[in-house]
């Protein structure tokens, strides 16, 4: 249950029309809505025809009567009325009709409560209605101005305050006490702090070229600390408010109905025990001003409160996992599971979960659930086949995967260079040259396809792949040779003279100055496979440069890999300490393929 008290310090805002179709809103949507005329000099909620009661019908001031006279809270059953509209909106007005001003006239409030233990009977009141109706909601209305009964509807009852106000001296100066008074007792009690929310009510919809209503918001702002900004209804011109028409559901398209959605959504944000006030806050943690303890405190009752919801028990362990709290995400996911959520999502969020905890198998399983839907966003993609074990099924044929175009499979295979994502990166590769996609792309795949190859290991089908039409001849470019050069280093364990040849002649033929430190380092190598070891020495000096002017991650000849400029420059030394006759100098990539580290989305060679 949550009370959500409206109040104005003036009248002339259209604070009850606020209430009720906010109240109409919040039963439209399925939430049990009880709606508390608390305005007892000038009540009005049951004469809107949806709120309508007979007129013997008791109220607020009769139960409160009933106490005084008996000494006993009365049983509130009797004091509330279903609507016949809504089966899920009650209305408990503010008493019967007839001999209304002499029942409230009869009510001393200050002796009620100094010495009729008039606090213990609206907390009576409280739990009567949380276990006679289980409302969702209960939007009071408030009388308005400082009055005796102000404290109980702004301080004692509500979870939440919704001041509605027009922008002047006079509204500013009222609700400043009011408001301080609220924020004191909640900083008292801060367990059950009190939500207040602001609405700049019966506005007119005029040009402000004079910045008057600009200026007079700044005002309200500071002086209310009034954060973020409130909500407007406008001034609406229209003779259905004369009938008191319910806009949020006889014109709902209308300007009036929408702003008024407005107000039930900034109500809803702020209840922790709705779904939707849950998973808002949850998405707000990040942005949250929330005191560490604060923020727990309220995570801890989302838990409580929606421990059979499905989807926000999984976005809390999203949440744990983004904090690195792991076990309790395994835990919180493991429960959104057993109660039937499946999206993919949660899965991949439980795989992280998983893989950080040492789980790998259970952690590919997981992976292998998402990548088993279509229509996913590249970025799930992505990031689920991290996750994948090399055993898993083949990556290309999945679902995800299948249902992306040529031009963004061709993305991903580029984007995963992690350990163990090149086997899929391969899959991927291949599948698009099977399906023979033609000229220019099938040549960038080849040059992709030649890299994860090589990356692994498998020197065979780089071989095959790269000399495929009479192996190097005079038109194969740069790339192409020295990556052929590469394969068949590792498929035979022997340096091609002729290979590497054909790459320093390309360099003689067509280099050009400013070539990035990938192809500098290639280069050392190259020079050095052909016997010019001087020169090889000067480009892998170059190379170490080039790194270091940039400093941005680099793809490395070395292991087949985009790595960051530190291990670049160990890369390089390498290359150097085999130009200088080193005997355990030997290509990373080759002497072990399964030695390759994380890094960077990778770069062609060359």
């Amino acid at each position: 249950m949550y009370i959500s008290t409206f109040y104005s310090f003036k009248g002339g805002v259209g604070r009850t029309m606020a209430l009720v179709n906010a109240a109409v809103e919040l039963a439209q949507r399925g939430r049990r809505v009880l709606a508390v005329d608390f305005d007892l000099e000038a009540p009005g909620l049951d004469t809107f025809d949806i709120l309508r009661t007979a007129p013997d019908r008791p109220g607020i001031v009769d139960f409160v009567g009933e106490y005084v006279n008996t000494g006993q809270a009365p049983e509130v059953e009797r004091f509330m009325s279903r609507t016949t509209a809504l089966e899920n909106l009650w209305i408990m007005p503010s008493g019967r009709q007839q001999q209304y001003a002499a029942s409230l006239g009869g009510i001393d409030w200050q002796d009620l409560y100094e010495h009729r233990d008039g606090y213990l009977l609206f907390e009576d009141l409280k739990e009567q209605w949380r276990h006679s109706l289980q409302p969702d909601y209960v939007l009071i209305d408030s009388r308005t101005g400082h009055t005796d009964t102000c404290g109980i509807c702004t301080r004692q009852l509500p979870d939440a305050v919704t001041f509605l106000f027009f922008p002047n001296e006079q509204n500013l100066r009222g609700l400043a006490e009011v408001v301080r008074d609220i924020r004191v007792e909640s900083e008292s009690t801060p367990e059950r702090s009190i939500e207040t929310h602001f609405v700049m009510s019966n506005v007119p919809d005029l040009d402000d070229e004079d910045d008057i209503l600009r200026g007079m918001m700044a005002r309200f702002k500071a002086d209310l600390g009034i954060d973020p900004e409130p909500q407007v209804v406008h001034r609406y011109d229209s003779l259905s408010l004369l009938n008191q028409v319910v806009f949020t559901r006889e014109r709902p398209k209308s300007r009036l109905a929408r702003e008024y959605r407005g107000v039930v959504d900034q109500v809803v944000k702020g209840n922790l025990e709705d779904k939707d006030g849950a998973l808002h806050y949850i998405d707000q943690v990040e942005h949250s001003l929330d005191a560490p303890q604060d923020m727990e405190r309220k995570l801890s009752k989302i838990e409580r409160h929606h421990s059979q919801n499905a989807e926000v028990l999984s976005r809390l362990g999203v949440l744990a996992g983004d904090e690195d709290n792991w076990e309790r995400a395994k835990s919180l996911l493991d429960r959104a599971v057993d109660l039937g959520h499946d999206q993919p999502s949660m899965f991949l969020a439980r795989a992280r979960a998983l893989a950080r905890m040492g789980e790998n198998v259970a952690a590919s399983r997981d992976a292998e659930r998402v990548l088993l839907a279509r229509k996913l966003p590249l970025r799930l993609v992505r990031e689920a086949i991290r996750f994948l074990s090399l055993d898993s099924p083949d990556v290309a044929k999945l679902p995800a995967v299948t249902w992306l175009g040529h031009e963004v499979q061709l993305l991903l295979a580029s984007e995963m260079e992690r350990r163990g994502e090149v086997h899929a990166s391969v899959a991927v590769l291949r599948q698009v040259l099977d399906s023979n996609p033609g000229p220019p792309t099938d040549r960038w795949v080849v040059a992709q396809l030649s890299l994860a190859l090589i990356a692994i290991g498998e020197w065979q089908e780089a071989c095959d792949l790269l000399g495929s039409g009479g192996a190097i001849s005079e038109t194969t470019d740069v790339q192409r040779a020295f990556n052929y050069g590469m394969a068949l280093w590792g498929l035979t364990g022997r340096v091609s003279h002729d290979v590497f040849g054909r790459v320093v002649e390309c360099n003689e033929t067509d280099g050009e100055d400013g070539r990035g430190a990938n192809y500098l380092q290639c280069m050392a190598l190259a020079y050095w496979a052909v016997g010019r070891l001087d020169t090889a020495i000067e480009f892998a000096g170059q190379a170490k440069e080039e790194v270091n002017r940039s400093l941005r991650p680099t793809f490395s000849c070395w292991r087949y890999r985009t790595v960051t400029t530190q291990q670049f420059l160990e890369d390089t030394d390498g290359i150097i300490a085999l130009i200088r006759g080193d005997k355990r100098a030997l290509p990373r990539v080759i002497a072990s393929a399964a030695d390759a580290e994380a890094t960077e989305p990778a770069q062609a060679p060359c």
